[in-house]
C-alpha cells in the first residue's frame, strides 16, 4: 500500500522530486505546500499547491510524510528551516533513495536524505539528516556527511573523510582522503581540497581566461 506524501516547495527541485518520489518509490504525491508569500500557483501537475502556513488543513499530518524539496540556498539554510518548521508541524520526513543509486546495505542514513541515481555510497560511510546527493557522486568509505549538506554532481569525497554541517561541494569537486571539511563551508565547482578547511569558509571555482586565439582561428576553419 502507497503512502501519501506531500512536497514542501514549487520550483524545479519540486518537480523532479515528484517524478522521483511518483515512479521510484513507495509513495504518492497528492499537493504541493510554500510559505503564503511564494504562493503564486494554485496547482501542479493537476495537485494543488496550498500555504504552508495552513498545510495541516489539506492535508492531516496523521496521513501525510512530506519532503521539503529546496536546493542549497543560504547555504541550506531554507531547506532546513522548513524541514524542522514541517516536523514541528507533526510530519514525518520522507528519503527517496533511487533504484538505481549503489549504497551499501551498512552505511547509516539519516532521515530527509534524496540520492539521486548513479551514486556510489561506500560501506561504513554515515550520512546525516537533510542530506541531497545529487546524480554521479562517489561518497568514499568511513566518510561522515553532517546535517543539511548538499552534495551536486560528479563530487568525489574519498575515504575516511569528514564534511562538516551546511556544506555545499559543486560540481566535479574533490575532497581527498582523511580531510576533514569545517561546517558552513563553500566548495566550487572543480575545487580540489587536499587538506582540513576552517569552519565558514568559501572556495570559488575559477573559469579559465579565454586563449587569445579563437576556438576557429585553432581548428583552421577559417582565416582571421
Amino acid at each position: 500500500m502507497s503512502k501519501k506524501l506531500v512536497i514542501i516547495g514549487d520550483s524545479a527541485f519540486a518537480e523532479i522530486a515528484y517524478e522521483y518520489f511518483t515512479y521510484d518509490s513507495e509513495y504518492t504525491v497528492v499537493g504541493f505546500s510554500v510559505e503564503s508569500a511564494y504562493l503564486k500557483k494554485e496547482s501542479l501537475f493537476n495537485l494543488p499547491v496550498v500555504a504552508f502556513e495552513t498545510i495541516e488543513h489539506h492535508f492531516p499530518p496523521s496521513e501525510v510524510d512530506f519532503y521539503a524539496a529546496l536546493v542549497y540556498t543560504q547555504l541550506n539554510g531554507l531547506r532546513t528551516r522548513l524541514y524542522l518548521a514541517a516536523k514541528a508541524k507533526g510530519y514525518r520526513p520522507a528519503s527517496y533513495i533511487s533504484s538505481r543509486a549503489f549504497v551499501w546495505k551498512n552505511v547509516m542514513l539519516g532521515e530527509h536524505c534524496f540520492i539521486f541515481e548513479d551514486n556510489t555510497v561506500q560501506p561504513f560511510v554515515a550520512i546525516g539528516n537533510n542530506v541531497v546527493l545529487w546524480s554521479g557522486n562517489h561518497i568514499g568509505h568511513h566518510s561522515i556527511i553532517a546535517d543539511n549538506c548538499f552534495i551536486s554532481s560528479h563530487v568525489v569525497i574519498s575515504g575516511f573523510c569528514n564534511i562538516g554541517h551546511n556544506t555545499f561541494l559543486g560540481v566535479n569537486s574533490t575532497v581527498s582522503n582523511n580531510v576533514r571539511i569545517g561546517e558552513d563551508n563553500w566548495i566550487g565547482l572543480g575545487v580540489t581540497i587536499v587538506h582540513d578547511t576552517e569552519p565558514n569558509t568559501l572556495y570559488k571555482g575559477v573559469q579559465p581566461e579565454p586563449a587569445k586565439v579563437s576556438a576557429r582561428r585553432f581548428f583552421k576553419l577559417l582565416d582571421e
